[in-house]
């Protein structure tokens, strides 16, 4: 169940969505036509609802858990405030070095820092109070990444965990798949926490907004 939103809708959607900056479009375009998981970049509609979000809020402190190529990224920092901060995270060499690349073309630059590894060991040292967090990283950790971080977030702070959908698969009968279990698990788990409210949204792959209370 792949695909989720009908792909007349999607055209539509992008049509009537902010532009790409140039540099969002050479990320997005270079990742098309090279990275073998393309389709794990957030993309052009889902970039401009970060961007929107961020621009709302407009945070002082912002943690992405998944970097991949920068895009999410890029987008992130577009709202923050003069002094603030978009720490992110990478498993992948490769893929932080070539968000590297794109960061330093950034006109925020000095507000990115980007940090190879494993989050789990990464967060509890950050030692920052977080506005906004999205969550874009290996699904089976995504309750133990909610757990590591929610004590950080600030009172109405909000976390964005992307592919709560994950590719329509949650919706079966019976999910078998390891990562769609993960995410079904992740959902519940959210729902049943009395320390947030959210909303799941059907944007792209689904997006849960959780809001700390």
């Amino acid at each position: 169940m792949d695909v989720l939103v009908n792909i007349l809708a999607e055209k539509y959607v992008d049509t009537f969505s902010m532009e790409e900056d140039a540099l969002l479009q050479e990320v997005n375009a270079h990742t098309m036509q090279h990275h073998p998981h393309a389709h794990m970049l957030s993309g052009k509609v889902q970039g401009d609802f970060l961007t929107i979000i961020s621009r709302l809020l407009q945070p002082d402190r912002v943690l992405e858990i998944g970097t991949f190529t920068g895009y999410s990224a890029l987008c992130l920092a577009k709202g923050l405030q003069s002094t603030g901060k978009l720490f992110t995270i990478e498993l992948r060499e490769e893929d932080a070095a070539t968000a590297r690349g794109y960061f330093e073309r950034s006109t925020c630059k000095d507000q990115l820092q980007l940090l190879v590894g494993d989050a789990k060991t990464i967060i509890p040292v950050l030692n920052e109070a977080w506005d906004i967090v999205f969550i874009d990283a290996d699904k089976s950790g995504y309750i133990d990444y909610y757990e590591l971080i929610l004590p950080f977030v600030k009172t109405n702070g909000i976390i964005i965990a992307d592919n709560v959908l994950f590719h329509g698969q949650v919706l079966e009968p019976e999910i078998s798949g390891k990562n769609a279990k993960a995410i079904h698990a992740f959902n519940q788990h959210v729902r049943n926490d009395k320390r947030t409210e959210q909303v799941l949204l059907t944007v792209r792959d689904g997006l849960s907004i959780i809001r700390k209370i």
